[in-house]
């Protein structure tokens, strides 16, 4: 089964479900939520359970026979092509700090590829969302990635810096470092979107899950930009990701290769 010609029903579909998921988590942020550990001591919170639940229960009444997959609450097999994989609260560091930069992340896989994706940032009514063939909006506008054609003057962002040497991926951290412009932390989902809507150039993260990076690839690909693993292998489920606004793709991935 392929995947539907109009892919704007399910987009729109997207879209709602993660804003008003978004909404859920406000009652939470800055209010001095609990916070518990997972078996991997990343953290979680109550914001980011409600919100999964409130996704799932919303795919499972309108799309019962897709599939759904969550960080917070595993996976459910679907009867059709069609896959659901949520991210309730990507940023959940940044969310128990009070820093606005968190985001719901809702993408749409279709027999194994992503047709559709939504970055929501609810701390700052910033909504991206693409769907294959339809192109990347922001806030209803068109989002397209930046002119930027020379690293000498691109933005580089990361998450962090420690899990770079980590994983070992610290010699091509540092030669792309040296190469751009500047270099901020503006982490998580949030960074991708700066890529798509033309704010920042590139990202780079040395670990990732497929939750993570999901509903980023039809956002980034949809406003003219790249998502790949660090080899350049197009991709949502590899345990890493590199992003660029396109110009700069083949200069990244020789920076990171040596």
């Amino acid at each position: 089964m392929t995947a539907p010609a109009d892919l704007r029903p399910l987009l729109d579909f997207a879209v709602e479900i993660a804003q008003q998921a978004g909404s859920l988590t406000l009652a939470w942020f800055n209010a001095g939520v609990a916070v518990d550990l997972k078996a991997d001591q990343s953290p979680v919170t109550i914001a980011d359970r409600s919100a999964e639940k409130h996704l799932r229960d919303r795919i499972e009444a309108a799309y019962p026979e897709h599939g759904v997959l969550g960080e917070e609450f595993g996976e459910k097999v679907g009867r059709v092509p069609a896959r659901w994989i949520l991210d309730p609260i990507d940023g959940t560091v940044s969310f128990i700090s009070g820093v606005p930069l968190y985001s719901v992340l809702v993408g749409l896989e279709w027999g194994g590829e992503m047709v559709a994706g939504v970055i929501h940032l609810p701390a700052l009514g910033e909504t991206i969302y693409a769907a294959r063939g339809l192109g990347c909006h922001w806030n209803g506008r068109r989002a397209r990635v930046s002119e930027v054609s020379e690293l000498s003057q691109a933005r580089l962002l990361t998450t962090g810096t420690k899990h770079f040497a980590k994983f070992g991926k610290q010699a091509g951290y540092e030669r792309l470092l040296g190469a751009c412009k500047v270099d901020r932390g503006w982490s998580d989902a949030y960074a991708y979107a700066l890529v798509a809507t033309g704010r920042a150039e590139i990202v780079l993260d040395p670990a990732m899950a497929i939750w993570d990076t999901a509903a980023l690839l039809p956002c980034l690909t949809e406003a003219g930009g790249t998502l790949t693993d660090w080899k350049g292998n197009k991709t949502h489920a590899a345990p890493e990701a590199v992003a660029t606004n396109g110009r700069l793709f083949p200069a990244v991935m020789d920076c990171l290769a040596g």
